[in-house]
């Protein structure tokens, strides 16, 4: 008869630590010093961009063979959840893809690492300095430049001939008038541009573009000045004037891409990235279209819009996520991905060799070359024109309302004004007393 003997707490012990260790090597979701990883969120770039990441990660990797990296692409539309999500649950990636805009919001909150003490000032110099300045708020620089994009204006040669036009506005005040003219002519409308609260920020950049000052340094209102009226005055007079489609008020940008690639509009304000969509969609228009410069107020400033790569603050890995995004975001290496992606660079060495590549190309009538070189070389007057702060997407909505509202003849313009300053005030004076 054999007696049961109790096991002694030391082999106890060593029995857990054998099945623990058994159930880390068999489960591969669980990190263990050996397979540590740096996790890299992107926006809506496989798979067309595969190879180009893979390349990249590879050569980073042969160059680091301590840090491995995994890439994981996010659509466009599920990022600011999932990032809000793992932000909360301190589960973010080591590296992120996101623009200043949403970015300022969560920086608001130091979810980010704060650059400026991890990348040496001889290293933040070799950025555009406006570009490197976009993302900053206070005394923290929370994102790496990495690419750009900035508008231009696409028109469609043959609906300007019907008018007898032969060259697009350059400002809004000419934008007043060749709509005019065109709409008189043709029956149709020059242009379509979105007020939607929760669309494009176009209406409210063209703001800044006259001249209009959207915040002071308390972030309280102050574009509740004769500028500001005067801004909000020339969108509702086009549109009480019957010189913007009616559904300006309902529809977003894809709207205004879905007119112009029928016919039914001059002017598309958009991207040198989108012409693979116009020449795919609408060929027969690709081919009647050229591009000019961006339409600009009476500061002449042009828009940029900037994607960078963050570091959120609680990674483990800071210093190898800092590496690794410098290393993307490396004129060689930006220069690569902005010839394949058709964007701009945001190295100061970057944009001076892609400009001086596109001149020594010969004068072309393809529109993309068109494009690229009318973008080029509006990079050294562009800027992020609008400033990254807390909650800059409800100024967006406060504005949009009310311009809707005077749109509709339901307010005066200046009353829409004051409204939509009062309005912001009181999410200002919320914040600051936070």
């Amino acid at each position: 008869m054999h007696r049961f003997v109790k096991p002694r707490p030391f082999v106890l012990w060593c029995l857990l630590g054998f099945v623990v260790s058994w159930l880390i090597s068999c489960n591969p979701g669980v990190p263990t010093a050996s397979n540590q990883e740096l996790e890299f969120w992107t926006m809506q770039l496989q798979p067309k961009f595969t190879p180009y990441f893979t390349e990249i990660i590879n050569s980073f990797e042969k160059k680091n063979p301590e840090i491995s990296v995994r890439w994981i692409d996010v659509p466009w539309e599920a990022m600011k959840s999932k990032i809000l999500t793992t932000v909360s649950a301190k589960t973010a990636p080591d590296v992120v893809n996101l623009n200043p805009n949403f970015a300022s919001q969560l920086a608001s909150h130091n979810a980010w690492l704060n650059l400026k003490s991890h990348v040496p000032p001889e290293i933040q110099q070799q950025y555009l300095p406006k570009i490197w300045q976009a993302s900053t708020l206070g005394d923290v620089s929370f994102g790496i430049p990495w690419y750009l994009t900035t508008r231009i204006t696409l028109y469609n040669q043959e609906l300007l001939s019907q008018a007898n036009l032969t060259i697009p506005p350059k400002t809004f005040a000419e934008l007043a008038e060749f709509a005019k003219i065109f709409h008189n002519e043709t029956g149709k409308y020059a242009m379509f541009v979105t007020f939607v609260p929760g669309d494009s920020g176009e209406v409210l950049e063209s703001l800044v573009q006259m001249g209009v000052q959207l915040v002071d340094k308390q972030r309280r209102a102050a574009f509740n000045t004769p500028e500001g009226v005067a801004a909000f005055s020339y969108w509702v007079d086009l549109y009480q004037n019957d010189l913007l489609p009616p559904e300006v008020l309902t529809q977003g940008h894809r709207h205004a891409i879905d007119l112009y690639q029928s016919g039914q509009t001059a002017l598309l304000s958009s991207g040198a990235e989108s012409l693979t969509s116009l020449e795919n969609n609408a060929p027969n228009i690709a081919k009647v279209s050229a591009a000019a410069s961006q339409i600009t107020g009476k500061t002449g400033k042009k828009n940029v819009a900037v994607m960078n790569l963050i570091i959120p603050r609680d990674t483990n890995k800071p210093d190898d996520g800092v590496k690794f995004a410098l290393f993307v975001t490396n004129t060689e290496n930006q220069l690569r991905f902005a010839k394949q992606a058709n964007v701009f660079p945001s190295t100061v060495e970057g944009v001076k060799l892609y400009i001086e590549d596109l001149k020594q190309q010969s004068e072309s009538t393809n529109l993309m070359t068109q494009a690229r070189k009318v973008s080029a070389m509006q990079l050294e007057d562009a800027e992020v024109l609008i400033p990254s702060m807390k909650n800059i997407n409800k100024l967006q909505q406060i504005i949009y309302e009310n311009l809707q509202a005077a749109m509709l003849k339901e307010k005066t313009v200046e009353q829409a004004v004051q409204d939509a300053a009062d309005t912001w005030n009181n999410v200002a004076s919320t914040m600051n007393n936070r």
